[in-house]
């Protein structure tokens, strides 16, 4: 018998390493804005995977792409957002079509 597993309610610690000077720079600008290091994080990470438009921007803004790459993953972006306010379709509408997609033609 498989044990099911919760992973909503399984913990993970996000965990990595920064200098004296720019950790004290980010306990006192959080502290200016009163907010916790936990709180920035968990926001930040809920703004990147719910696809919030300013987050999202500016991780494409640091990512290591080249410029070529980064100019085409951009516009692909773009006419993807268009494409989908052209068709009225909401992203879970989006996630059934890609289901049935895979349900019909798993080969793919």
């Amino acid at each position: 018998m498989t044990e099911q597993i919760d992973y909503g309610n399984l913990t993970k610690r996000v965990v990595f390493t920064e200098n004296d000077h720019r950790h004290a720079q980010l306990v006192l600008k959080l502290k200016y804005l009163r907010i916790t290091q936990a709180a920035f994080f968990r926001h930040i990470i809920t703004g990147l995977i719910d696809d919030d438009p300013r987050i999202l921007e500016y991780a494409n803004e640091i990512s290591f792409k080249s410029k070529g790459k980064k100019l085409k993953s951009q516009k692909l972006q773009k006419i993807g957002r268009q494409k989908l306010r052209d068709f009225a379709l909401s992203e879970g509408e989006v996630d059934n079509i890609f289901d049935l997609i895979e349900g019909e033609l798993p080969e793919l």
